[in-house]
């Protein structure tokens, strides 16, 4: 009772405070506006395609409901937001993985981090719009090859399409560049850096109806199959919240500082380093690597040569999400690329350096290089723990339906688990982030009570 009665204090005082709630209707109102734009289709979108591609199964579901996810769930409708702002997320990793394999962007970060970052910026713009492009004609087409059908009615390169498909790819990439613009503003206007997560976040929650109806609908296991998937999220999104909380605290000491003729005494603190540092990224990675031999080899399946089609056919047969050994190659391929980018983001804030500058030492370690080294071994060893819960994230729709047989009919992950166990990810971070953020302007407001305190 008196949680219930402290969370209904917090939400008067968020409408109480005039700044916080001229940022959350802002909020509200700009995800209601993207929620309005995702059901404006495509001209000429072949809805038929779309659903049989779906509904087909194998690996061209699998990528669909992937894209689907980061889009924000405006895939399915093909919308002018169908590629919601993954080009974006797709420029900001590229320019990320460059970071270490160009020296003179390196040295750019390292010499002024601040213009670095503005820098960084401003190429994630300028790239995202080609990739918005790019994308756009490789889902279509892709999909038309998956589904045996154009999803565009009338879209190519010949003789009377340029000036159809030209358009059609205008008005997608403008749309993922709209997609991006609300989410800046939410960033700027409403809850601070939250702007992108909230699009997403928007888009996989709108799916939450549609997917519980398509589980109620087995009359036989419906409502069995609804609380024991309920059961699996409240115990998911607690380990979830639990490791993402997690933190090593390595003790730093700090210079004193002059105070008049006086030198106070040095000041110990500590560095967190995060238990899982690189978020859903590495599921990003391993499922789109997976995917792409499947994809490649789709191209091929019509192929004269009976050879070249044969193989094609065994390509797309062995990288069917439908077999276990599928998912045992994806939680190992996420365990790596959680450890790889780690690093690499880890690489590129460059502790070592950045301590020694300010005089600050890690007691027993000399500064520089060894503190980097030795900073970089420590969060090796803690994101064993992270990689490991983010790989069992993945595979857990197949965990799932191995301890829960009643359960193995439901279609795909988005159907077994209301948002997906990857979406559920993003839904818990994305929560946690904007209530720490909230938290932080009512403290800037004066109110010393939050839900924080225990």
């Amino acid at each position: 009772m008196k949680a219930i009665q402290r969370v209904l204090r917090y939400i008067r005082i968020l409408f109480t405070a005039p700044d916080l709630r001229r940022k959350i209707l802002i909020t509200m109102g700009i995800l209601v506006l993207y929620r309005f734009v995702a059901h404006i289709p495509v001209p000429g979108v072949n809805r038929d395609v779309i659903a049989a591609l779906v509904n087909q199964g194998g690996a061209a579901s699998t990528l669909v409901g992937l894209i689907d996810l980061i889009s924000g769930g405006t895939l399915l409708n093909f919308s002018v937001l169908a590629m919601g702002v993954y080009p974006y997320i797709t420029a900001q990793i590229i320019l990320q993985l460059l970071l270490p394999i160009i020296p003179s962007l390196q040295r750019r970060m390292e010499e002024d981090p601040r213009e670095g970052r503005k820098w960084m910026e401003r190429w994630t713009y300028y790239l995202a719009v080609p990739m918005a492009a790019l994308t756009a004609i490789g889902q279509i087409n892709i999909f038309s090859t998956f589904a045996g059908g154009q999803v565009i009615d009338n879209f190519g390169f010949g003789p009377g399409q340029i000036l159809n498909s030209v358009t059609i790819i205008f008005s997608m990439t403008a749309g993922t560049m709209f997609a991006i613009w609300l989410g800046e503003m939410i960033s700027e206007y409403g809850i601070r850096n939250q702007g992108l997560s909230l699009i997403i976040f928007a888009g996989i929650i709108s799916r939450i109806p549609a997917n519980f109806a398509s589980l109620l609908q087995n009359t036989t296991s419906g409502w069995t199959s609804v609380l024991a998937i309920a059961a699996i999220m409240i115990v998911t999104i607690f380990v979830i919240v639990f490791v993402q909380q997690g933190r090593r605290n390595v003790p730093v000491m700090y210079p004193g500082r002059r105070m008049g003729q006086r030198m106070s005494m040095p000041v110990k603190g500590t560095l967190p380093l995060m238990v899982n540092m690189s978020g859903m990224i590495p599921l990003i990675f391993a499922q789109a690597i997976l995917q792409l031999p499947s994809i490649v080899a789709t191209f091929f399946a019509n192929s004269a040569t009976p050879w070249i089609a044969s193989l094609s056919a065994g390509i797309v047969a062995f990288f069917n999400p439908q077999v276990g050994w599928y998912w045992l190659l994806y939680f190992l391929m996420v365990v790596g690329f959680s450890f790889f980018y780690t690093d690499v983001l880890f690489a590129q804030q460059n502790y070592g350096e950045n301590l020694k500058r300010i005089g600050a030492q890690i007691p027993g370690v000399s500064r520089g290089a060894p503190t980097q080294r030795y900073l970089t071994s420590v969060l090796r060893r803690i994101t064993l723990p992270g990689a490991l819960f983010l790989g069992t994230i993945a595979v857990l729709p197949f965990l799932v339906t191995l301890m829960l047989p009643f359960l193995s009919g439901q279609s795909g992950q988005a159907g077994l688990f209301l948002v997906s166990s990857s979406g559920l990810l993003i839904v818990v971070g994305t929560v946690r982030e904007t209530f720490f953020n909230i938290d932080a302007e009512l403290k800037l407001h004066g109110y010393e009570e939050s839900l924080l305190v225990r």
